[in-house]
């Protein structure tokens, strides 16, 4: 299943985690070790666990079994942990943005900068405009979301992020809501983050992006890591069948 090395010191280490809805066994006995600068894609089915995996790294779903640790914190109910978690450790991009559409763009970014990491307005505005530069939108700061166009949504949710000054970056399938055109603004944000050594990871189905950024990707189906690999591996040689009629099925598409 797993022929890919883990490069560099581990921050997010994930042992025998199962987690379940009810009677559905969602996760099941995940083991998974990412290191620091890594870029890792998930992808899989629907219903694969995609998705709740990256969430429980970011205390947004509680598992039963295992533990994940995340730098060394443990990833659990603790409220203590879950706080050093989301201040500095972990920030995540969710694939409808997630945005207050009460709030402006620079409301949006600067909220949670005095909540939880305790900047003044002042401080937490230069660095929401420092942020809004690097995506390319600072001009739109003063607009509500509504006002903004989909893939200006996802640059401003990808901003919010960078703001709380993350060790590790989450995305949840982040164009998929995204009409085609809008897709490749958001993905090149994506791509001079991974080119400056950010640690991602990435739940996508955009096979073009796991080819140009990913150290290494991920399958998953049935709750379970089926295969992980380079990419280069991953893509020309995969092992297991249920992979390569995943492959047959997405790049057909």
């Amino acid at each position: 299943m797993d022929d890919y090395k883990t490069r560099g010191e581990v921050i997010i280490d994930m042992k025998n985690v199962n987690k379940w809805y009810g009677d559905f066994h969602v996760l099941r006995d995940i083991n998974l070790q990412i290191g620091k600068g890594e870029r890792v894609i998930i992808c899989g089915p629907s219903g694969s666990g995609k998705s709740t995996l990256i969430r429980c790294i970011n205390c947004l779903e509680v598992y039963q079994e295992g533990k994940i640790n995340v730098d060394g914190i443990p990833a659990d109910d603790n409220l203590n942990n879950i706080e050093k978690i989301r201040s500095g450790k972990v920030s995540m991009v969710f694939q409808h943005f997630n945005l207050f559409p009460h709030l402006t763009v620079l409301g949006n970014l600067t909220l949670a900068q005095m909540l939880v990491c305790h900047r003044n307005k002042v401080e937490a505005e230069e660095i929401a405009y420092s942020y809004l530069k690097r995506v390319q939108i600072e001009e739109q700061a003063m607009k509500f979301p509504g006002q903004i166009s989909g893939g200006q949504q996802q640059r401003v949710a990808i901003a919010r992020s960078l703001c709380m000054n993350p060790e590790v970056m989450l995305f949840d399938e982040p164009t998929s809501a995204l009409d085609p055109e809008m897709i490749s603004e958001v993905l090149d944000v994506m791509i001079e983050l991974a080119e400056d050594g950010m640690t991602m990871i990435c739940v996508t189905h955009e096979m073009g992006f796991a080819k140009k950024v990913a150290d290494c990707v991920v399958f998953m189906d049935e709750g379970q890591i089926v295969e992980r690999n380079s990419p280069k591996e991953f893509f020309s040689r995969p092992k297991n069948e249920r992979t390569k009629l995943f492959l047959s099925q997405i790049i057909a598409h």
